[in-house]
């Protein structure tokens, strides 16, 4: 994925449904992908400012600003175009995309499709801004079964799922030859490597001084912690928050352990969490694919594997997310867009496409096993990862459990932390 997110952005999930019933790289910086909207703020000024004309192309595309994402859709679309003896415009919007498009779809001059983050789904079916795709069961399989569930919304695909992205360990291996198999040797080998005068911290993982509660994720889930439970369906359940459970104050005591241990430092962030693997300062990154650009301009020795668990306990489980192109549903060209999406670029060709541009590891299936050994393992680790929640309820999550991580990194009691971010969560959600 080009450009992800340098730190977790406000969303506009609870304004811009308020708005439309009125009317998640080449960057060193480290966090959260930048289309993953987390916690409620009104949209930006720039966002009305920045928005394009709609203009009279038959089929019009929206997308952000990143420039490896926009390349390969607009390839595709221009594909489509030539085939289909029609005019396409792929637009660039560059903030707020998301606000964006819900306010300019339930005004009628917003695209026919557009090109986003997973975890957009609830808050666009909630304001009726995206259509379901029409996809048979056989062209459904052809996807990964995880990127398949992102992309799924109470029972309905909304997105065709292009390319995944998640959390794994880089390892400098001139640094830590070893290839670790649990979190405690990671912890051993990164503290030998400071010892031996050879690092200067022994894991770089994004905290930063509000915390990240991005990163932390498979921290939190190698410790114990779940953040929604799941219905019958395997839907999140917004009522069955784990936050401040039992297995969260597990999860809360081994973040405490690392703190303690200098592992996990609030002075590491995503504006220096990269720089520090790359320039040999860390023998061990977690990142995602946003990070290669760098490490692998940095000319350093490196492994990558997905994200160990502590021993004896459940697998490390990092969020997945999934890139999705989706059908608008107020466009004023919708069987274009139905085409587009459904049938067009549908297909291993184009499906190669993207990934070849974009550089997003794919999520066809047929795809994975001719990728290059670095995609290959993101989108491994992609299958063990959960699907960032697409529920409302999430953007409750990411503030106060984001500084409960700091705090207690920082020495705060681990148990009494936890239950208090637990609990200003329920009432956040109770609140919405």
């Amino acid at each position: 994925m080009q450009k992800f997110v340098r730190a977790l952005a406000p969303a506009v999930i609870a304004a811009v449904s308020l708005t439309a019933c009125g009317s998640s790289t080449n960057s060193s910086n480290d966090a959260a992908p930048a289309d993953a909207t987390t916690s409620a703020a009104a949209p930006s000024a720039s966002a009305s400012a920045e928005v394009p004309t709609r203009g009279n192309a038959d089929l019009v595309i929206w997308t952000d600003s990143g420039v490896p994402k926009y390349q390969a859709i607009k390839k595709v679309a221009e594909a489509f175009g030539k085939a289909q003896g029609i005019t396409v415009a792929v637009q660039q919007v560059s903030s707020d995309l998301q606000a964006a498009f819900v306010t300019a779809d339930a005004a009628g001059n917003g695209p026919d499709v557009v090109v986003g983050a997973h975890d957009w789904l609830g808050n666009l079916v909630q304001n009726g801004s995206i259509e379901p795709l029409q996809l048979s069961a056989d062209q459904v399989s052809a996807y990964s079964k995880k990127a398949i569930s992102a992309t799924t919304y109470n029972g309905k695909l909304y997105g065709l799922p292009y390319g995944v992205e998640t959390l794994a360990l880089f390892r400098n291996t001139a640094e830590a030859p070893a290839k670790p198999a649990t979190l405690e040797d990671v912890v051993k080998a990164g503290q030998a490597a400071v010892k031996a005068g050879k690092a200067e911290a022994a894991l770089s993982l994004p905290v930063g001084d509000a915390g990240d509660a991005y990163h932390m994720e498979p921290i939190y889930t190698a410790g114990g912690g779940y953040l929604f439970g799941t219905t019958a369906d395997g839907s999140y359940n917004p009522k069955d928050l784990g936050v401040g459970k039992a297995g969260s104050l597990k999860a809360a005591e081994k973040i405490s352990q690392l703190g303690k241990q200098k592992v996990l430092r609030t002075s590491i962030s995503g504006d220096n969490a990269i720089s520090l693997f790359t320039s040999g300062k860390a023998p061990f990154l977690i990142s995602g694919p946003w990070a290669l650009a760098d490490v692998k301009k940095s000319g350093i020795s490196y492994d990558i594997q997905p994200v160990p668990g502590f021993t004896g306990g459940p697998t490390a489980a990092p969020f997945m997310g999934a890139q999705d192109v989706m059908v608008a549903a107020h466009g004023k060209n919708e069987s274009f867009a139905q085409e587009f999406v459904d049938n067009f670029l549908n297909t291993p060709e184009q499906m190669k496409t993207m990934y070849e541009l974009s550089a997003e590891p794919p999520s066809m299936t047929s795809l994975q096993g001719s990728v290059d050994k670095d995609s290959a393992v993101f989108a491994k680790a992609a299958e063990a990862a959960q699907p960032m929640p697409a529920i409302p309820a999430m953007q409750s999550v990411w503030e106060p459990l984001g500084k409960a991580y700091a705090a207690i990194i920082r020495g705060a009691d681990a148990d009494s932390t936890m239950k208090k971010a637990g609990q200003a969560i329920s009432s956040s959600i109770a609140g919405n």
